[in-house]
């Protein structure tokens, strides 16, 4: 990837100026810049960098990457698997097939930048975004941007803000609802040779100590796995005054636990070496999920991602949903002629998606009930029918509803 531009030259004008080029971001500046748009990547990082994911990819990701034409690079890089290896209390478990690869997010992101660029985008950074721009009728006409110590204004004709969960661009951009997120994750990267050949599909472990959420190690390139724990529903807490609030959590007492109860990961641990600077990290991030907790657009801006709500609340994937909505925008700027249409099309394909997202929200009650982990890791031990279903259920082609709903639950105990 070509270094960022000098200060003085900066952009001073263009079509679409993309705010953060995480896969969001860099999936519309792609779909913008191959339609011919002039279209003016931002992010406040020099790319490649890190960023807190499991970096697990499955299938509806796999489908956006080859729409963009980067699987074939992105899966020369990653590690494959062949099945999610879904883990209950007592220790029994199933395997899920499915097409799923890992790939950390400092390549993958980078990949997705090279293919933006390649189509045509122009990347600035690093550069923060500050605020939008706005007319006397309150559209968005570009953004404030600081680079180099220096305030920038760019002028655009449509902004489509992928700044990630955190609140703040949302708040600045008059776009938020909740501050809080929906999640917390805690990740880190461990190396052990003498785990490579044991850990080979993507581990998800549930258990009372971890209620709310679950543990995860997934099998990166290069001997290393990325393993961590997390939460969803942490911003349901109710207040006295019949709001909510934040959930009170310790994301590494929350680690320690899983590492207490699950074997691979205490023998990953124990066998292996964390990775980064000094001694090794662990970073921990939020997640905004099931569509909610912002408004997808106004006059002149979209936004797109977690901005908007994209990862699901039971799994808590979101790359592959993050890369649709991307998409999905570019497509609205590009097609529609009005400002109105362009944001009746993108909101009405966001609102086509929420069904599904409802649904992964539903079936997020099992976080809060390891138990019945068991009771359908028991069942499709027993049928390849309900095994199927759990495997549409990565391809999206099964409504995880049916499985995962109280009256699904039932229905297992019949079938």
């Amino acid at each position: 990837m070509s270094e960022p531009a000098a200060a003085p030259s900066l952009p001073r004008a263009c079509d679409v100026a993309v705010v953060g080029a995480g896969p969001a971001g860099s999936a519309a500046a792609w779909q913008l810049a191959r339609r011919g748009l002039d279209v003016v990547l931002v992010d406040q990082h020099v790319f490649p960098r890190d960023k807190v994911c499991g970096d697990g990819l499955i299938p509806d990701a796999l489908a956006a990457l080859a729409r963009m034409g980067v699987l074939d690079e992105v899966m020369g890089q990653a590690q494959r698997a062949a099945f999610v290896r879904c883990t209950g209390p007592r220790g029994r478990h199933v395997d899920v097939p499915g097409r799923l690869a890992v790939l950390p997010r400092r390549q993958l992101d980078a990949i997705l930048v090279r293919a933006a660029e390649r189509a045509g985008a122009r990347p600035w950074m690093p550069a923060r975004f500050e605020a939008p721009l706005v007319d006397a009728d309150e559209r968005v006409v570009g953004v404030r941007l600081r680079a180099g110590g220096a305030v920038h204004d760019l002028a655009s004709r449509w902004v489509v803000l992928a700044t990630g969960a955190l609140p703040q661009a949302l708040i600045a951009s008059g776009l938020c609802e909740r501050r809080t997120p929906s999640g917390i994750a805690l990740r880190g990267y461990v190396r052990s040779e003498a785990m490579v050949g044991r850990i080979t599909g993507l581990e998800i472990f549930w258990h009372p100590r971890l209620a709310g959420g679950y543990g995860w190690i997934f099998p990166a390139p290069d001997a290393c796995f990325n393993i961590g724990a997390g939460l969803t529903g942490t911003h349901a807490v109710e207040r006295g005054d019949g709001g909510f609030r934040m959930q009170d959590v310790n994301l590494k007492r929350l680690f320690e636990a899983f590492c207490e109860v699950y074997a691979p990961a205490r023998e990953l641990m124990a066998r292996g070496t964390l990775q980064g600077e000094g001694k090794g990290e662990w970073k921990g991030a939020p997640l905004r999920c099931s569509l909610s907790g912002a408004r997808w657009s106004r006059p002149g801006m979209l936004a797109v991602g977690e901005a908007a709500g994209s990862t699901y609340a039971f799994t808590g994937e979101g790359i592959g949903k993050a890369l649709e909505t991307g998409l999905l925008a570019g497509e609205a700027i590009v097609l529609q002629a009005t400002d109105e249409a362009v944001r009746a099309r993108y909101e009405a394909a966001l609102h086509a998606l929420r069904p599904r997202f409802r649904l992964y929200e539903q079936a997020a009650h099992v976080n809060h009930r390891p138990w019945l982990t068991d009771l359908v890791i028991w069942r499709a031990r027993r049928s390849p029918r309900i095994l199927r279903r759990m495997s549409g259920v990565l391809e999206e082609t099964q409504n995880p509803g049916r499985l995962l709903s109280w009256r699904g639950l039932t229905k297992l105990m019949f079938e």
